[in-house]
């Protein structure tokens, strides 16, 4: 999750919000991909997730970082994360480990990114005795023995999820993701991304299912991770389905974000809990807790940042469908996005392929795939017809968009790890299962040996 945003002056009205994330449209020229990735980190003495203090912790591992040029981020004494050229690296609450990459050009560049900040991480790891697992949800922890990351909001928000949904505590402690941010020209093709994005969020759901084992036993799903979000909060999560209603844009996305309760406000390195209560309170002065205390754009910036839908909007486009994975695989969630949105081809093509499912089409491919992933029904086909269609346009986008690097090589070989799967017919979930009831004998360990930094 984010760190507190700043700057940006005061708000003074709802068209301020609009204006505020309209003004992310950009020409094509200028667009850009960003790639988020949680890892799980832990003691390579007894596999458990890893304290914030100590000499095998999270506080080692972020000063450690330091001598890369990394620069610390503090909340009161704490380092809870670190920041250079445009990325930063940051803590979700049970210590997951995030790296928020720069907006690059290219999924080469990404590439790069990803494989500096994977042999930055080993380094100092192998300092602590610690090690790196990259799965979709803790397998092996209970929820007692994952500790809380030292940041003012996480306080608020585990006091609050128990009251609006059965899974937040596991979401917040126990799950990571990979996530990609992407550009818009203007609202009617951010209209268009999102809806695309929306609607085949299950299937790069699928595509990506890593998270099959919970508290060392199989969990009874292939996606846990993505199962979990659909009891979090959903009054902030989901599939949004106005967005496909005649006359959506910026304004019907600020009016949903305005009610959509608020969880904090960010003040001289302090979080007020207002938990519960709607930016549109906020903004109108409406919220006793905050005794006179004037909306800026950065406590919107924050806000947005606690809507979690399966594909949200801030000044640009987050999709968030996919579970943590091999570090192989981290790329291919930018490239398979980038090749579906960076041509008008290849996005038309989507939206030919969704444009007539239904709502109710929509959320019953969400509720389905956490446990059936590819051979999730639809229509007359299945979820793995659809993502060998959606990988073949986007191939088609990334071979258009011909960013080759140094070698003649284009982004389409960054597919090639889902492809493989897909030719296979068996999800990332279903490998480690396989393994689980054969060569591991049920013993979850092989996991933590087997993948570290894999």
């Amino acid at each position: 999750m984010s760190i507190p945003q700043s700057g940006g002056g005061p708000i003074s009205s709802r068209a301020d919000l609009v204006a505020f994330i309209a003004a992310g449209c950009k020409p094509r020229a200028d667009w850009r991909v960003g790639t988020e990735h949680e890892k799980f980190v832990y003691s390579l003495r007894d596999h458990k997730p890893l304290p914030y203090d100590g000499p095998c912790s999270i506080r080692a591992l972020l000063q450690g970082m330091t001598r890369f040029g990394w620069a610390p981020v503090l909340e009161g004494e704490n380092i809870i994360g670190l920041s250079q050229d445009g990325a930063t690296l940051s803590l979700e609450p049970g210590g997951q480990f995030e790296l928020s990459g720069a907006a690059v050009q290219t999924i080469h560049q990404t590439c790069v990114e990803v494989n500096t900040h994977r042999n930055q991480v080993r380094e100092v790891c192998a300092e602590i005795g610690a090690g790196c697992l990259g799965v979709g949800y803790a397998p092996t922890w209970t929820l007692a023995e994952v500790p809380m990351m030292p940041k003012g909001r996480y306080q608020i928000m585990r006091n609050y999820m128990p009251k609006v949904g059965g899974y937040g505590l596991e979401m917040m402690f126990r799950t990571c993701t990979v996530q990609s941010n992407f550009d818009f020209s203007s609202e009617s093709d951010m209209v268009q991304k999102l809806r695309v994005a929306l609607a085949l969020q299950p299937v790069a759901t699928a595509l990506f299912a890593n998270s099959p084992f919970r508290e060392g036993k199989p969990n009874g799903f292939l996606s846990y991770r993505s199962q979990i979000w659909t009891d979090v909060d959903n009054q902030r999560a989901g599939m949004l389905p106005f967005a496909f209603e005649s006359g959506f844009g910026f304004e019907r996305y600020v009016d949903y974000a305005l009610d959509v309760p608020m969880y904090f406000v960010y003040r001289n390195g302090r979080y007020i809990d207002v938990a519960g209560k709607s930016f549109r309170d906020f903004l109108h002065g409406r919220i006793p807790e905050l005794g006179g205390i004037e909306p800026q754009r950065s406590d919107w910036a924050d806000h947005l940042t606690t809507l979690f839908p399966e594909a949200r909007i801030k000044s640009y486009l987050e999709v968030r469908g996919a579970d943590g994975g091999t570090w192989r695989r981290i790329c291919g969630l930018p490239a398979l996005w980038s090749g579906i949105f960076y041509d008008q081809t290849s996005l038309d093509a989507a939206w030919d392929l969704v444009k007539d499912w239904t709502a109710e089409e929509r959320e019953t491919l969400r509720a389905s795939v956490p446990k059936l992933a590819f051979r999730t029904p639809f229509r007359n086909t299945t979820v793995l017809e659809l993502a060998q269609r959606m990988l073949e346009i986007a191939s088609h986008g990334l071979r258009s968009r011909a960013m080759l690097d140094s070698g003649g090589s284009s982004e389409d070989g960054f597919l090639q790890p889902l492809t493989e799967i897909v030719q296979r017919g068996q999800t990332r979930a279903e490998e480690l299962l396989a393994l689980y009831h054969g060569e591991w004998s049920g013993d979850l360990s092989r996991l933590f040996e087997g993948y570290n930094f894999l």
